[in-house]
């Protein structure tokens, strides 16, 4: 046989439309043959050229230079500054601190860098499945690697699809597709061949690598291998999706570039001005090394690693797993959340809410598999035993059936088809169960579903009344055709109005509803076996059951907490439009107003296609993305295409998903969140986040724990800002007026380490503030600091260098030591921070507000510093480590006065800030 070229990736050809080609031109293109297959020697011919079944592993950055770019940065930068400063002043303890911060950073960062590397192995292990391949008309199982374009596999129930494939023959096959296209029930599988525009979703005649064959048969021809599959495209997009920096990432970065030049500037300054004084230059180098020292926050990088830490702690409590350390703070930060349906918004179990029955209709109340709820009519709780319809069409849903429903530690669950399972659910809650119908209807025959004839029937006996009857479900069309006749609700026999049932099913489906159809045969007696010619017509109609997958009852009051926090939430299926519509409804995601109409799409209330995306310009695509709320019959590229649009318009945005078809979109995303549940390994490695429930009611929760982490973020660069700027300017002003340092490089070191760890990261612990979810999300380009912020901060640090500058030329002047005046002005900076520390538990109200009591580690960390303090003064090791004296009752009263001071006009700023922004 002659060797045939099959596309590759970067071929223009690889776009062949297999799912338009008939079944014989497909199989010509590949010049192979559908009982013999491929000869050995042509199939290994074919698997030298094309290589292995497999994804190709990705070139990356070596190991060491991932892990050198993370010193990249120029906070780091100013930390390896400080650590050599420490260390050239042989304080190895405070140089080995600083070292170790930005050692612990660097070993993170890199570990997140090579979670793109996990997410493509975990695709690969996807892969590695045995096949069974015809080749030389034998049957044989080899490893699925070893397919070739060309080569005739079987599928069978239970099988994973070992490459993309081109069906040639199917009986009642059926694939869960769901890790690939987000529909949430098998696809019923035929074989025609499909219009050339027909998306991923719907292309039937289809069967794609790592999906999984739930029911039927199949004999199909391996098109596309390895990379070239829809699986292999996905890998490509997971690798050249852009791991973006996080909200608080990028603030720091921007700060710390711009507090790099200060303090180097604000050095170099300082060693010209006392060099042109006159000033030996080795005393104006240790001076410019005390003022860089002053300016350099050494506490934020462990501040900020703490608090982020604090925050993956609460959130693993709220089912909440962080993968990515600073994903914690990019939930608070995030404007637009797009989530998956199907097991995230719903329960991901269908479940019947609508009964018709003699032209009557019923609700059905209960959600999921938990056979517990009622049956009502026009708002009133009924006995369904009542109506001789209606439970015969439940009775049918029964016994016409092949589930099982089963109660488990974890609660209920289905094993077989979850529509059937519903109908189990249904029957139960009218006070029917499986078991006791099997006694007293056991089944005597069955005929299977098929595509063809869009119905299952079974035969039985029912002892009770000594006959036979055949029961039916299927499509409402396929069913009526085949009855002439209806039940009453006293089971008497009246005329069949088709007419009617029909607007009822059209009805059900414009809510979203899977219709199914049921029937009963009565001239049954004698029969043993049922069979098509004996089902033509002449049956009995009982009635239809509308089932959906319910939305998550918890999922509805999130999405409301959402929307008052100002996050956009958009909902993105591969599921029907129909449905996704009908569930967006119930979920609040449809809302009331004017409609929007552009490019000529309406979209408030609408469902967009991913059929209507891709006939968008890119500047349309972008305006539509950014109104537009509810998305059907996405592909997986499509996902990762509104990722990009909504986050080129300025969004913060999270990103939910559990199949394979997520992965390249949770990776782009600014934080991707994986169902733990049921998400697949690849979308678990490529997410920042994972759910333990599967519920988004929790990706709220992590949102409100999110902007609690960014608060106590910023109360801490609040908190500890203003004692670099008053060191900063302590020094400045010693040198410009040309006396002794007020403080040296050493006690700074001690000001800010100290201080840092016992005071500035006890904020860490702050619970969140009331009316967290009220207010809108931050503006992404809003910086760290906003003027409010600044204002206070300078306003702090003038205090500070006053009252440490004052005392220390106080006791200068009262004639104590230059080592007793200098621990005065360390105290005046260690308890001015202390006390100021408690008007930084918030940043608007007083502590009054947020409970005095309310973090008692803050309370342990401010005895612990003061009595670190006392030691500092008074412990004559630490006066002779530190250069500290010790100082009078005279001096602590006036520190105490200073510091009480700086508290109460930080709380008279902020109560006028209050009231200017509520007059």
């Amino acid at each position: 046989m002659k060797s045939v070229k099959v596309p590759t990736v970067s071929d223009p050809s690889r776009s062949a439309n297999w799912h338009a080609m008939e079944t014989v031109q497909a199989l010509e293109r590949l010049e192979t043959d559908l009982a013999h297959g491929l000869t050995e020697q042509e199939a290994a011919r074919r698997l030298e050229r094309h290589g292995p079944n497999r994804l190709a592993p990705k070139k990356g950055k070596p190991v060491w230079l991932l892990f050198l770019s993370q010193f990249n940065q120029p906070l780091v930068y100013i930390l390896l500054a400080a650590g050599a400063v420490t260390a050239a002043l042989q304080e190895w303890v405070d140089s080995a601190v600083i070292f170790g911060v930005v050692a612990v950073n660097a070993v993170m960062g890199f570990l997140q860098e090579t979670n793109a590397l996990k997410a493509i192995d975990a695709l690969a292990r996807n892969l590695s499945v045995d096949a069974t391949v015809i080749r030389s008309g034998t049957k044989r199982t080899v490893s699925a690697t070893e397919l070739v374009p060309g080569d005739i596999v079987a599928l069978h129930s239970g099988d994973k699809v070992p490459a993309d494939v081109r069906l040639m023959r199917a009986r009642e096959l059926q694939i869960d597709e769901s890790a690939l296209t987000g529909e949430s029930v098998p696809v019923e599988k035929r074989t025609a061949a499909l219009p050339a525009d027909t998306v991923l979703a719907d292309r039937a005649n289809m069967a794609y690598s790592t999906t999984l064959v739930t029911y039927g048969s199949g004999l199909a021809l391996v098109v596309e291998t390895g990379d070239r599959t829809e699986i292999g495209r996905i890998n490509q997009m997971i690798a050249t999706a852009r791991v973006l920096e996080t909200p608080l990432t990028q603030k720091i970065s921007h700060f710390s570039k711009r507090l790099m030049w200060v303090i180097l500037g604000f050095a170099a300054v300082t060693f010209l001005v006392g060099w042109q004084r006159g000033e030996s230059a080795l005393d104006m180098f240790m001076a410019s090394v005390a003022l860089a020292v002053g300016a350099i926050p050494e506490g934020l990088p462990a501040a900020l690693t703490i608090t982020l830490a604090i925050g993956v702690s609460r959130m693993a409590k709220r089912n909440a797993i962080i993968r990515k350390l600073p994903a914690v703070e990019t939930l608070g930060s995030t404007t637009v959340i797009c989530s998956d349906k199907t097991g995230t918004l719903t329960q991901n179990q269908m479940t019947v809410v609508a009964v018709y029955a003699d032209g009557e209709h019923f609700e059905v109340t209960g959600s999921g598999y938990a056979p517990a709820g009622e049956f009502r009519q026009a708002g009133t709780v009924i006995d369904p035993r009542g109506h001789g319809a209606l439970m015969e069409c439940l009775r049918a849903g029964l016994l016409c059936n092949d589930a099982r429903l089963i109660e488990g530690v974890e609660g209920w669950s289905v094993e077989g088809d979850p529509t059937e399972g519903a109908l189990l659910v249904s029957a139960r809650k009218a006070g029917l169960h499986e078991l006791h119908a099997g006694e007293s209807h056991p089944r005597l025959d069955t005929l299977p579903f098929e595509s063809q004839h869009q119905f299952m029937a079974t035969l039985h006996h029912d002892r009770a009344e000594n006959a036979r009857y055949v029961y039916l479900k299927g499509s409402a069309e396929s069913i009526l055709k085949r009855c002439d006749a209806a039940f009453d609700r006293h089971m008497g026999v009246m005329p069949l109005d088709a007419t009617a049932i029909h607007a009822e099913v059209e009805a059900m489906a414009a809510q979203g509803l899977r219709v199914l159809a049921f029937a009963r045969g009565d001239r049954c007696v004698g029969e043993d076996r049922v069979v098509h010619p004996t089902l033509q017509g002449g049956l009995v109609f009982l009635g239809l059951q509308g089932m959906i997958d319910p939305p998550r009852p918890e999922a509805v009051e999130a999405i409301a907490a959402c929307q008052r926090a100002g996050i956009r939430v958009k909902m993105i299926t591969g599921d029907h439009p129909g449905t996704a519509s009908a569930i967006a409804r119930q979920l609040g995601l449809v809302r009331e107003g004017r409609l929007h109409r552009l490019f000529g799409v309406t979209l408030r209330g609408r469902v967009l296609t991913g059929a209507e995306l891709q006939g968008l310009d890119e500047e349309a695509y972008r305006r539509v993305v950014e109104h537009c709320d509810i998305y059907a019959r996405v592909a997986p590229e499509q996902k990762l295409d509104l990722v990009r649009a909504l986050q080129a318009r300025g969004n913060v945005v999270a990103m939910t998903g559990d199949g394979v078809n997520d992965a390249p979109a949770l990776r782009q995303a600014d934080i991707g969140v994986a169902m733990g549940r049921a998400g697949t390994e690849v979308a678990k490695e490529a997410a920042a986040m994972v759910l333990t429930d599967d519920n988004f009611a929790t990706i709220e929760a992590a949102v409100e724990e999110g902007r609690g982490v960014f608060d106590n973020l910023m109360k801490f660069i609040t908190w500890t800002l203003p004692t670099n700027v008053g060191e900063g300017l302590v020094i400045t002003v010693a040198v410009f007026g040309g006396v002794a340092l007020p403080i040296l490089p050493v006690q700074i070191l001690w000001i800010n380490m100290s201080t840092a760890v016992l005071l500035g990261l006890m904020l860490a612990f702050e619970a969140n503030e009331p009316g967290i979810m009220h207010r809108r999300p931050r503006d992404p380009r809003q910086p760290i600091l906003t003027r409010t912020l600044l204002f206070r901060i300078f306003v702090v640090g003038l205090l500070l260098l006053v009252g440490a500058f004052g005392l220390f030329e106080w006791a200068l002047g009262r004639g104590d030591s230059l080592e007793t005046a200098r621990t005065t002005a360390v105290a005046v900076f260690v308890f001015g921070e202390m006390f100021y520390l408690f008007n930084c538990r918030s940043l608007e109200y007083s502590m009054f507000h947020v409970g005095v009591f309310s973090n008692p580690r803050l309370l342990v960390g401010v005895l612990a510093m003061a009595a670190l303090q006392l030691l500092f003064t008074y412990w004559p090791p630490m006066n002779r480590a530190f250069a500290s004296a010790p100082i009078g009752a005279v001096a602590w009263v006036l520190v105490l006065a200073v510091s009480l001071a700086i508290h109460a006009v930080v709380g008279i700023e902020k109560w006028m800030g209050r009231r200017w922004a509520n007059p």
